[in-house]
């Protein structure tokens, strides 16, 4: 099944052209979440990535991590808790666990947080998102999880592989099975 899954991910994949002034192609990933099989197989297809290593929560940063995040929890048995852009919306009335985030592939710097209660000291997280292109997102929940995480598993990786190998990224494509 991973295969055609693979195969279904690139065919629903489209780049576009915003147009000018831009020079750069942008990614068009919602074609992944309008196929019903692309959506019942990204869940145990993420999961098998990391299954190994028997996470107990899956952490995912908004916007499309609150979409996969509880896919692959589920297909674990395992919960889900959300990782918050400071600033992003109104704040969260509760005590919350804070990270900056390295500069991401554009360039900016963010901070990540979840809600301090829902993560134990003992737990094993898997962090999960859609596109892994700098680690910035994994590097900074890597920090704010500490000794409790346990990889990034992703729809693409498009790292460098020291950077892919340091924070344990594990993906279903490369950045080169979508070369435009």
């Amino acid at each position: 099944m991973t295969d055609d899954l693979r195969d279904r991910l690139r065919r629903a994949f489209r780049w576009t052209d915003p147009g000018p002034p831009s020079d750069y192609l942008v990614s068009d990933r919602s074609g992944w979440w309008r196929d019903p099989v692309i959506l019942d197989g990204l869940g145990p297809a993420l999961a098998d990535l990391f299954r190994s290593d028997r996470p107990t929560v899956v952490v995912s940063p908004e916007v499309t991590g609150f979409l996969l995040g509880p896919l692959v929890a589920r297909a674990l048995g395992v919960g889900f808790v959300e990782a918050y852009r400071a600033g992003a919306r109104r704040a969260i009335a509760e005590p919350m666990i804070w990270a900056e985030v390295p500069a991401d592939h554009r360039g900016d710097v963010q901070q990540l947080g979840v809600r301090r209660r829902l993560l134990a000291d003992d737990d094993r997280v898997l962090v999960v998102d859609d596109w892994a292109a700098t680690g910035a997102q994994a590097r900074g929940l890597r920090t704010l999880l500490g000794d409790r995480y346990l990889g990034t598993a992703a729809i693409v990786d498009e790292c460098p592989p020291p950077v892919t190998a340091e924070l344990t990224i594990r993906s279903l494509l490369s950045g080169a099975d979508l070369d435009p």
